[in-house]
C-alpha cells in the first residue's frame, strides 16, 4: 500500500524563501523570475506571493498581481516541483489564488499559459477558466500563450 504524502501548507512567501523559489524557477525552461523580481514582489502591496510547503520544503508557488483601481487580478506565475506533480498542488495553489483575488475584491482572474503546457491548460479548464485568445510569440523561446479568464464568485463567510 502506497504511503500518502502529507498535506501541503499554504502560506505567504517570506524573504527567507528566496533560495527555494529560485530552485523551483530553475526547474522550468525560459522566462524565469530573477532574484530581484522575487524580492520586489515579496515587498509589493499589490502582489500576493504564496507558497505550498510540504515536509519543510517548498513544493510550489503562485504569484498574483492586484493592480490598484482594477476589478481584475492576474495570475502571473504558478509553479509546482515536478516531483510533486499529481498530488493536487496546482489545483490547491490555483484555488488559493482565486481566494486571494476574491478577498481583494477582484471579480475576475486572468492568466496566460504556454500553448504547449497541456497539464496546466487542463487544470485551468477543469477549474472553470475560459480561453480568451492566443498571443503569438509571447514567450522568449517563441512559444504562443493562451489567455484564460474566470469570473470569480463572491465568497461568503
Amino acid at each position: 500500500m502506497a504511503r500518502e504524502k502529507p498535506a501541503a501548507v499554504l502560506r505567504d512567501a517570506r524573504p527567507s524563501d528566496l533560495d527555494g523559489l529560485l530552485v523551483l524557477e530553475a526547474m522550468f525552461p525560459g522566462d524565469r523570475l530573477a532574484p530581484r523580481q522575487f524580492r520586489r514582489h515579496l515587498a509589493s502591496p499589490t502582489a500576493r506571493l504564496r507558497v505550498a510547503e510540504r515536509e519543510g520544503a517548498l513544493a510550489g508557488y503562485a504569484l498574483l498581481f492586484l493592480r490598484r483601481g482594477s476589478g481584475v487580478a492576474r495570475l502571473y506565475s504558478i509553479a509546482v516541483d515536478p516531483a510533486q506533480r499529481g498530488a493536487g498542488l496546482g489545483a490547491l495553489l490555483l484555488a488559493d489564488a482565486e481566494r486571494q483575488a476574491r478577498d481583494a475584491r477582484r471579480g475576475e482572474l486572468r492568466l496566460e499559459v504556454r500553448s504547449d503546457n497541456e497539464a496546466a491548460i487542463a487544470l485551468y479548464r477543469r477549474a472553470g477558466y475560459r480561453e480568451q485568445g492566443r498571443i503569438p510569440d509571447y514567450y522568449e523561446d517563441g512559444c504562443d500563450a493562451l489567455r484564460f479568464a474566470k469570473v470569480l464568485e463572491e465568497s461568503h463567510p
